[in-house]
């Protein structure tokens, strides 16, 4: 049995739900089908969910939003008449709509999360629909009677434990189940959303949950490129990589999979396959515990920016007990989070988010360094970009490191900072954004391209 997952731009009109259908006919081990909600049809279209993010806030500003609201309508509309399927599920779409809409705003952001979680259900409500009207026993699953349980916190919710047996039960079903993805619900009844790429956990959860022999997750690429095709082209696809090697590309700004998505799939020791929509017959890219590390030392490469540092240096801090400690309880004073800490014998460098702090918040913190902790010099560098270059073969490559610091240096590229996993599994690189693109190129043909000596 398969969990197949469909994103926004394979739902975003009738054609390319004629080719959803195609896909799912095709193998009938692919049982349950979770949606997202209708994508972008073009470059400069606009997707469902930010239209109806920017209806429930004219709804809570009290704002007029009849214009937004018939956009949305008319998005599901188009796709029904294409669909040449029966207008009344337009007419669902629209008062459950209405409903959300009306609904209780003293506390906005749960207001929100209902609102946003209508583009999947009511998408999943008109993709059942058409099955149905296909000749197929199709039958749309709202997540509160799946018993999809979340934890109460909108737009960051988290799967409950208990919501695994719940929806082990929807094996019992005997038609197709279509499953709305994004969103569960609390145990009062409400409605929280996922965070980014919420539909990707939606179909992560499920395929645990009914204990599925595979995940297919369905997009608009014929597989998981090892570089961004932008900066470099035609790069290499990857046809598989583990699960450890896709959560470090994705946290360094891989756009396939939002690196908590996969996460109840990989407890669960369940592969998943990453395809095109509009080329379903290409083999895409599986993802899976275990792989052999027959093809190198890195299977891929990704940048992230908008990341600053703060360097501190101290003479003889690696004799000072609780000095670290110390600098983290500066920021965490400040609720700030940070991604890395490289140090030395005498310095450390805290890595973090640069859009957490203004000027006047970095002075503050610079201050409290400099008399706190009587630091030597504290420097504070931004518009960091942060280069991971990632692969399970290189735990058993010697001269990786070197490799890529001297394709760095021959592309005329300053490392500002290096630092390595203990997993040994990645690398990270520290570079000044001007030069991420010529970064990336550079160790992308080390890797890829050249043949090493």
């Amino acid at each position: 049995m398969k969990v197949v997952k469909f994103g926004g731009s394979s739902l975003a009109s009738g054609e390319q739900l004629k080719k959803v259908l195609n896909i799912v006919v095709s193998d009938p081990t692919r049982k349950v089908v979770v949606v997202s909600a209708p994508g972008k049809r073009y470059s400069d279209d606009i997707k469902v969910t930010d239209l109806l993010i920017e209806c429930a806030e004219k709804y809570l500003a009290n704002e007029n939003a009849d214009g937004v609201f018939q956009t949305i309508i008319e998005r599901y509309a188009s796709i029904v008449k294409e669909l040449s399927i029966p207008l009344d599920i337009v007419e669902t779409i629209s008062n459950d709509l209405k409903a959300l809409l009306a609904g209780d705003k003293s506390k906005p952001e749960s207001y929100l999360d209902a609102v946003k979680a209508s583009g999947e259900d009511n998408n999943a409500k008109l993709i059942a629909a058409f099955f149905r009207h296909s000749g197929l026993n199709a039958e749309y699953v709202n997540p509160k009677d799946a018993g999809l349980l979340v934890s109460d916190e909108p737009g960051n919710a988290q799967v409950l434990p208990e919501s695994y047996e719940n929806l082990y039960k929807l094996r019992e079903k005997e038609g197709i189940v279509v499953f709305p993805g994004f969103f569960g619900y609390n145990k009062k009844g409400e409605v929280l959303t996922f965070s980014r790429s919420g539909s990707d956990i939606t179909g992560s959860i499920l395929a645990n949950g009914i204990k599925a022999d595979l995940y297919e997750n369905f997009t608009d690429v014929d597989a998981v490129y090892s570089v961004n095709p932008t900066f470099v082209q035609n790069p290499k696809e990857i046809s598989e990589l583990t699960y450890r090697e896709m959560r470090e590309l994705s946290y360094a700004g891989f756009s396939v999979f939002h690196d908590e998505a996969l996460i109840p799939a990989f407890r669960a020791g369940i592969p998943v396959n990453v395809k095109n929509t509009n080329n379903p017959s290409a083999p895409g890219t599986r993802i899976v515990n275990e792989r052999s590390n027959s093809n190198g030392p890195v299977i891929g490469i990704a940048s992230d920016k908008g990341f600053c540092s703060i360097y501190v240096s101290k003479y003889l801090m690696n004799r000072e007990i609780g000095f670290g400690r110390k600098l983290l309880q500066i920021l965490e004073d400040y609720g700030l989070t940070y991604e890395h800490v490289p140090s030395g014998i005498d310095d450390v460098t805290v890595i973090l988010r640069q859009d957490q702090m203004d000027a006047a918040l970095e002075a503050q913190i610079k201050d409290r360094i400099m008399t706190e902790l009587h630091a030597d010099e504290v420097i504070i560098e931004h518009d960091l970009v942060l280069i991971m270059v990632v692969g399970e073969g290189m735990r058993h490559n010697v001269g990786t490191t070197a490799r890529a610091a001297k394709a760095l240096a021959h592309a005329d590229v300053n490392i500002e900072m290096i630092n390595q996993g203990s997993s040994e599994v990645s690398m990270m690189f520290g570079v000044k954004e001007p030069q991420e693109k010529r970064a990336v190129q550079a160790l992308y043909n080390e890797f890829f391209v050249a043949v090493p000596v």
